[in-house]
């Protein structure tokens, strides 16, 4: 007897996952046994929720972000007598690519003691050929300068400071970040030194004002200046990143200008996008004059990015593309070239996710978006090289979005892919269907949509959405009224 078919597999609802992951529930906690409400994610082992929260940052770009930041904040909240450190850095690992782009350069997921375990392990590192330049621990620099004034017959001789080699100079991006968090570190010890050696007594000085509190966190003041530093650091391009700018500057206008292909470029020209933050990379377009790229040099520049391994981080693609395409496209007042929408849809078959936070839902909110924008992002839609994964993130963008008129066009241009939608998405498409229905009784770009949900998803309409459906189309005024009713009539029990 052979063996039945195994069912095809059907997507995940991470929507549904991460609502249960916050659901309350009444756990009995604490000596008193008192009853208290406590998140799911929170019940479950340790172990579990390392394990979880892995598998959330491997499959990130299918994840809501509606849904998401809940369960991260749950994650960073944990109010236990021994919260778990792996799920709060695992959760701020996480977060690093939330925002569409926004750089939290100032959160580390490391703890202090590791960060001190790290110092220690790149300073052995430092003691070969290739050196690694870090920053004096600063008690141990306070134990020198106490040395040196308990003699005062000899002066300190000042450490000469020794050339920094190339290798230095393009030391790998995790030690330079390292070196950023040391320095963050002394800036927050600072304060608390300075108030320990403050004199308790003075003129208007109060011993109660100087003294730290134990296990206090950092002032606000402190913190917005340490945010202000961060933020300055960030936007000022290392040399090592600064001295390769115009060598791209160069090969960039030649590609704008069709003077040469990619045979005499190299891949590892482009590695510099790697050592960027994302503050850094906002810069680094500027200066590159990306937005002001042709679409012949466009098309060169992607081809050429496309080839990078490994690929950008999602928050760099996103910035990235914002240059790259938002403003081009914005502007356009006649159909795009060819040019243009190959680099489009080619950028978007790798950077897809990037593409839905920073181009497609800023596009269909503009308030200048025409037909020419709508006809390539119908283009976009279409293009055969957008997989279903990808078609559902596509779709996931735009149920998001508050609807337009043509936010019809480009969405019928995509459910036209038949994308295997999960019950949760559709139910979402309907009720947004039927709310749209009143007020898009004229609406020939409605009535194509609702007739395209109704002739290729009949197998996933319930009775209930039936019904809803077709109470939205009552007022329907278009020629496609008969065809909608037949349509509807078909999917009648």
């Amino acid at each position: 007897m052979a063996a039945p078919e195994a069912a095809p597999a059907q997507p995940v609802c991470w929507g549904r996952v991460l609502e249960a992951l916050c659901r309350e529930e009444p756990v009995v906690e604490g000596p008193d046994c008192r009853l208290e409400l406590k998140p799911l994610l929170l019940r479950l082992p340790q172990l579990c929720q390392r394990n979880l929260m892995t598998l959330l940052m491997a499959v990130r770009p299918s994840l809501p972000e509606s849904g998401l930041l809940p369960v991260l904040q749950i994650a960073q909240q944990d109010s236990s007598p021994d919260p778990d450190t792996w799920l709060r850095a695992l959760g701020e690992l996480l977060q690093r690519d939330l925002g569409a782009g926004v750089s939290i350069e100032g959160a580390s997921p490391l703890s202090k003691r590791c960060q001190r375990q790290l110092r220690g392990l790149c300073g052995q590192l430092g003691q070969g050929d290739r050196r690694l330049k870090l920053l004096p621990d600063p008690e141990e620099e306070e134990e020198e300068e106490d040395k040196g004034s308990q003699q005062p017959g000899k002066r300190r001789k000042e450490p000469e400071e020794e050339p920094a080699s190339p290798e230095e100079e393009r030391a790998p991006k995790r030690f330079r970040c390292l070196d950023r968090e040391e320095e963050e570190g002394h800036e927050e010890e600072r304060p608390e030194h300075e108030a320990l050696e403050s004199p308790a007594g003075g003129e208007g000085a109060s011993p109660i004002k100087n003294q730290p509190v134990v296990g206090a966190e950092p002032s606000e003041a402190g913190q917005s200046l340490e945010d202000a530093e961060g933020l300055a650091e960030s936007l000022e391009l290392p040399k090592a990143i600064q001295d390769q700018v115009p060598r791209l500057q160069h090969l960039l206008k030649t590609f704008g200008e069709g003077m040469e292909g990619l045979e005499g470029t190299s891949l590892a020209e482009l590695q510099l996008l790697h050592e960027c933050s994302p503050g850094q990379m906002d810069v680094l377009c500027a200066q590159l004059q990306l937005p002001q790229l042709s679409d012949t040099g466009l098309l060169q520049f992607c081809t050429w990015l496309l080839s990078l391994s490994p690929d950008l981080s999602l928050s760099n693609a996103t910035v990235l593309t914002r240059s790259l395409f938002l403003g081009r496209i914005l502007s356009l007042t006649s159909s795009a070239s060819r040019l243009l929408t190959t680099a489009l849809t080619t950028f978007c078959a790798k950077y897809t996710y990037p593409v839905c936070r920073a181009l497609l839902g800023p596009v269909l909110q503009a308030p200048g978006t025409g037909p020419a924008q709508i006809e390539l992002l119908c283009c976009l839609m279409k293009d055969e090289a957008l997989e279903p994964d990808m078609q559902v993130l596509m779709l996931g963008q735009i149920l998001e979005l508050p609807w337009k008129e043509h936010t019809f066009l480009v969405l019928q241009s995509l459910l036209e892919r038949q994308v295997e939608m999960t019950p949760e998405n559709f139910s979402v498409l309907t009720e947004k269907l039927c709310k749209e229905g009143p007020a898009a009784a004229t609406s020939m770009a409605y009535a194509k949509l609702m007739l395209t949900v109704l002739t290729k998803y009949q197998t996933n309409i319930t009775e209930t959405q039936r019904l809803g459906l077709a109470a939205a189309l009552e007022l329907n005024a278009t020629f496609l009224r008969k065809s909608l009713q037949a349509a509807l009539r078909h999917l009648a029990p």
